[in-house]
């Protein structure tokens, strides 16, 4: 009970927040009034593919939390521009924070990695981006189409030129809906916004 408590006290009533605080008169450390609030929740699209990472289980492989330099080298690693507090997590339905880091962290993927089409064929198959990696392929969240009298359908994957895991000539991969959701997600997780207690290390000019 003691340890229940204890937490519902201390991140309990956490609430979004503005990147700064300023003083009011009472002397009182409160929100920027007219400044955006973050974190921020997602879009309908973003929320259905974390809904898929969950059942694909890729929790199981990749975090999502960035932690202190004292601790580790996440930050000197680049995985973010700074470490990840309780109050990034309060707008999630279901946090994935995650144990293992066979893959790397996901927290701020967003980021790093801006590029849809890119995320795409990653899913698909991970040995055509990242050679190696540990990561299965997820074929089944795509469509084989026949293009032998047509052009390929607008979001079809853009294959590195002479890649041999391309489909055939008379033939175009389209995403599904699922893996749309997924890269979706994946292009939203983006620590890219400072809270009070939590400043990013770097400005947009990476100062």
């Amino acid at each position: 009970m003691g340890m229940i408590l204890s937490s519902q006290n201390q991140i309990g009533s956490l609430g979004q927040s503005t990147e700064t605080l300023e003083l009011n008169d009472a002397g009182e450390a409160v929100q920027v009034e007219g400044d955006p609030l973050f974190p921020q929740r997602l879009s309908g699209l973003a929320q259905q593919g974390a809904n898929e990472y969950i059942k694909l289980g890729c929790v199981q492989c990749h975090t999502q939390q960035i932690r202190r330099a004292s601790t580790s080298t996440d930050l000197e690693r680049g995985l973010a521009q700074r470490v990840t507090v309780p109050r990034d997590y309060i707008m999630q339905e279901k946090t994935v924070l995650g144990a293992l880091r066979l893959g790397p962290d996901l927290i701020d993927v967003g980021s790093r990695r801006t590029d849809r089409n890119w995320h795409l064929i990653h899913l698909f198959n991970p040995q055509i981006t990242s050679p190696g990696s540990l990561m299965p392929a997820f074929p089944f969240l795509f469509e084989w189409v026949d293009i032998s009298d047509s052009e390929p359908p607008a979001g079809a994957l853009v294959f590195p030129e002479g890649n041999p895991y391309a489909p055939e000539a008379n033939f175009a991969i389209v995403p599904s809906r699922r893996a749309l959701a997924i890269v979706e997600y994946l292009l939203n997780l983006q620590l890219d916004y400072s809270l009070p207690e939590a400043v990013l290390t770097q400005n947009d000019r990476g100062e």
